[in-house]
């Protein structure tokens, strides 16, 4: 399927060069000469490559067909991921480089989409939005907000993010789980 080049968004999978393409960063120019154009950032599912490219706004790029269907992740162990489709019960287990980056954030019964490309699964989307518990921040010192507002954060996962000043070991947050930033003390 055909679309406009600044209709790529992060995610997305990209049919381009004879490879399928996953977008990681996408950023639209409107240069104060010349036309505008979206710079992305692409990995390849086949070759474990990274290609940066722009494409001019009036471009068409061809998104890949695929087929995406829901699953409840089950349990990981040092290889892969074990995913279940509730409506068929059918279970599958996923490679630790298919999910990515974003496998820590996967939790027991969490629902993720998983995409298909000829029935071979090329990539799983969590939800924007996840739960996820402080296990330590520093102490916020007062006067400290000239420098920066946030402050290094450990969740109970491993992931490091930045978080604000009130937040403390033990809260409870949602991360949005596209940029890996923090949304809301729950």
């Amino acid at each position: 399927m055909k679309i406009n080049a600044t209709e790529i968004r992060v995610g997305m999978i990209l049919n381009y060069k004879n490879d399928l393409w996953e977008v990681l960063k996408t950023n639209h120019v409107k240069p104060g000469k010349g036309g505008a154009f979206a710079q992305v950032e692409m990995k390849s599912l086949n070759k474990n490559t990274k290609l940066n490219e722009r494409f001019r706004s009036n471009e068409t790029v061809d998104k890949a067909s695929l087929e995406e269907l829901k699953f409840t992740f089950l349990y990981n162990d040092e290889n892969d991921f074990y995913f279940i489709n509730p409506q068929t019960f059918e279970q599958i287990n996923l490679k630790k480089n298919i999910v990515g980056e974003k496998g820590p954030l996967l939790s027991e019964n969490l629902e993720v989409t998983i995409n298909f490309h000829d029935e071979k699964p090329l990539s799983v989307m969590l939800p924007n939005q996840i739960t996820c518990k402080i296990e330590t921040t520093d102490v916020a010192l007062k006067g400290q907000t000239v420098s920066s507002s946030y402050k290094p954060a450990t969740l109970d996962n491993g992931i490091n993010i930045q978080v604000p000043p009130f937040i403390e070991s033990g809260d409870t947050i949602i991360l949005d789980t596209r940029t890996m930033d923090y949304i809301k003390k729950v």
